[in-house]
């Protein structure tokens, strides 16, 4: 995802939303998250209490959003360490990470921005391998299926017990089975409502696997603070 403001009159909030995967985010200009001023590298985890990321002057940022098993695989973190907790790239790889922000400060377009960070990927991605493939796999798994019954069918090809299952899940992908189910589920409902694939909310409801349209709200109320409603109108405000 590639962000470009310059025409920033007052504070600018990008909404950080709940959608089951890590990221990598390069800014040009810091922003703050919770008061507290963010690095131009930063690496989040999973995402479940709604924040903003708020920029008061003109910026650039590129979002690469990563496979569930990617902290482990990719940064050799247990997952958990960041949950709702993003660091500076820095504190994990201080002289790499310091070497490719310079270049992206001083890249002349977005291309080259791009290309720079894609690189410093594929260096991780030729150093790594997948921690754990049965947790990735079911990860994977609980991203397309909304049923509770996945996590027990889940459970039971892997021939442990539940507490087995969630701890090791929550070491490698950074919250529960079941909360993962849910992020994920909201997730799909959310891309449906922010692309207006819908005539209306209890469309999105049942194809989501919500129970009803009142389930659909209470999750989207649940991690993001406000109803759908609410979020298409934000659009329209002055």
């Amino acid at each position: 995802m590639v962000i470009e403001n310059y025409e920033i009159a007052r504070p600018f909030s990008l909404p950080l939303f709940a959608n089951g995967l890590p990221g990598l985010v390069f800014k040009s200009t810091k922003g703050t998250i919770k008061s507290n001023t963010t690095s131009h590298l930063t690496l989040f985890g999973q995402t479940v209490f709604p924040e903003a990321l708020t920029f008061t002057e003109d910026f650039t940022l590129i979002a690469y959003f990563l496979k569930p098993c990617s902290l482990v695989s990719l940064f050799r973190l247990t997952a958990q360490e960041l949950t709702d907790k993003p660091i500076d790239l820095h504190l994990l790889t201080p002289q790499k990470s310091l070497h490719l922000q310079e270049k992206l400060l001083n890249a002349k377009c977005i291309e080259e921005m791009t290309m720079l960070l894609d690189n410093y990927i594929f260096s991780l991605i030729d150093q790594s391998k997948i921690a754990c493939p049965a947790i990735n796999d079911a990860a994977m798994k609980i991203a397309t299926q909304f049923s509770k019954g996945v996590l027990v069918l889940i459970q039971k090809e892997l021939r442990i017990t539940q507490r087995t299952f969630e701890r090791s899940f929550e070491k490698n992908i950074g919250v529960t089975p079941n909360l993962f189910r849910r992020i994920c589920q909201f997730n799909s409902g959310f891309q449906q409502l922010n692309n207006r694939k819908f005539n209306k909310l209890s469309d999105i409801a049942f194809e989501n696997g919500f129970a009803d349209q009142s389930h659909y709200i209470r999750s989207f109320k649940e991690f993001t603070n406000i109803t759908p409603k609410e979020y298409l109108n934000l659009g329209s405000q002055p």
